[in-house]
C-alpha cells in the first residue's frame, strides 16, 4: 500500500473521473482517494463509488467552493506523508513514485508535464500548455504571466508543507500559482519534471482551456 493521499476535485466530471481513478489504481498500490464534491448532478459520484472496492475512497461533500478551500479540506482529511493533486479530467500516463518522494526532500512541490487532449487528439501546446516542456526547471517562471508558475493538475507535496504552508482560500482561480510564488519569496524552492505525464483532456468550462488549437 503506497504511502499517499490523492486528492480530485469534482464537478460534473462523468466523462473523465473514471480515468482518472484508474490511472491512480494504475501507477499505486491501493492509493487514499479523497474526492472533493462541488454539488455534482450528473453520474460522477456513481462512478467513483465503482472503484470503491479496490482503494480507500473517501468522498466529501463542498457547497462552499473556491479551489484553495476544496484542496485544504482534502488535505484535513488526508492521513498519508504524501499527497497528489490530480485533477478530475486527467490521465496519469507516466510516474515514478520513488523519484518523486526523492525530489521532494529537496523541494516543496514537484508536478509534471499535462498534455492537452481535445476531441480523442493531442493539439499544439498553445497559451498555458507552452509552459510544460521536455527540460526539468527549478521555480519555472511565466514570461505569459509575469510570475512563477505551478499546475496543481497533476502535482505532489509532503502533507507537512500543506499542513504548514496551505493553499490560500479566497481565489476564485490560480491558487497554485499565488502558493508557488508564495514559496519562491521564502526561499523554498519547487520542481517541474517532465518525466511526469498526465493527459488533460478538453472540458468546455475548463480555466485552462484558452486558445485550443
Amino acid at each position: 500500500m503506497d504511502n499517499i493521499s490523492i486528492i480530485i476535485r469534482n464537478k460534473n466530471e462523468e466523462q473523465h473521473i473514471g480515468y482518472a481513478i484508474q490511472s491512480c489504481l494504475d501507477f499505486f498500490d491501493r492509493p487514499e482517494i479523497i474526492i472533493i464534491d462541488n454539488e455534482s448532478t450528473d453520474n460522477s459520484m456513481d462512478i467513483v463509488m465503482f472503484f470503491n472496492d479496490r482503494t480507500n475512497i473517501k468522498i466529501i461533500k463542498n457547497s462552499t467552493y473556491t479551489p484553495g478551500k476544496s484542496l485544504n479540506i482534502g488535505l484535513q482529511n488526508a492521513t498519508k506523508d504524501y499527497v497528489m493533486i490530480l485533477s478530475a479530467h486527467s490521465q496519469i500516463v507516466k510516474l515514478d513514485f520513488k523519484s518523486i518522494k526523492q525530489s521532494l526532500e529537496k523541494h516543496v512541490a514537484v508536478f509534471g508535464k499535462q498534455i492537452p487532449i481535445y476531441m480523442g487528439k493531442r493539439i499544439t501546446p498553445r497559451y498555458i500548455w507552452t509552459h510544460f516542456g521536455d527540460k526539468k526547471k527549478i521555480n519555472l517562471y511565466s514570461d505569459l504571466e509575469k510570475r512563477y508558475f505551478l499546475h496543481n493538475a497533476f502535482s505532489f507535496f509532503k502533507k507537512s508543507t500543506l499542513i504548514k504552508f496551505p493553499f490560500d482560500e479566497k481565489f476564485g482561480s490560480k491558487e497554485d500559482r499565488y502558493w508557488a510564488n508564495d514559496m519562491v519569496s521564502k526561499g523554498h524552492k519547487y520542481l517541474y519534471d517532465p518525466n511526469l505525464i498526465t493527459n488533460h483532456f478538453y472540458t468546455k468550462n475548463g480555466a485552462t482551456w484558452k486558445g485550443i488549437g
